[in-house]
């Protein structure tokens, strides 16, 4: 990820926040607009292309503005996004955007990979006890892995709890060997 779409949705996240903005009504918006743009692939080809002026692509954007009714703060980070021929990045600035959102409300990702497939129950029990672990909410990623045999490995933030089978199993070979 390149250094300026932190940038960019740090900015935004303090302009949602000094504008005392409904964080959740822009978010949707976001989504919306992100949607339209995985949706076409005219419309992102027409805004990435350099050959083409950026006062024309904001003409494009305030035109699919009347359709999408994007608060202006949101409309104006596009528009800003295309004027410095970072549009192309724009994925990227909501996903950090959203980071930035769910760290100022206490909510940190965790990534939970298991050997199989967790029925909803399973799921909603270890995400409660990983969440009293971390001490936060938590904002639960699934992978599966049938790799680690059994058990499950959790990334939340920098930490990683290994409860795999074969995590086991490679502390136990290590035991082993080193005595």
């Amino acid at each position: 990820m390149p250094a300026f779409v932190a940038r960019y949705a740090s900015a935004f996240a303090d302009v949602v926040a000094d504008a005392r903005l409904d964080a959740a009504a822009i978010d949707r918006q976001f989504s919306d607009f992100l949607a339209t743009w995985e949706g076409s692939a005219e419309l992102r080809e027409f805004f990435i292309n350099p050959a083409i002026p950026a006062a024309q692509k904001v003409e494009i954007l305030d035109k699919l503005n009347a359709k999408l009714g994007l608060q202006k703060e949101l409309r104006n980070l596009l528009a800003v996004l295309i004027s410095n021929n970072r549009i192309g990045h724009v994925v990227e600035v909501a996903a950090a955007y959203r980071r930035i959102l769910q760290q100022q409300s206490g909510i940190r990702p965790a990534e939970i990979v298991t050997a199989r497939v967790l029925s909803a129950d399973e799921r909603s029990a270890l995400v409660a006890q990983l969440a009293k672990v971390a001490g936060a909410k938590l904002d639960p990623s699934f992978k599966l892995d049938s790799s680690i045999l059994g058990g499950a490995v959790v990334r939340i933030g920098s930490t990683v709890y290994d409860g795999s089978v074969r995590g086991r199993l490679d502390r136990l070979k290590e035991a082993l060997t080193a005595g």
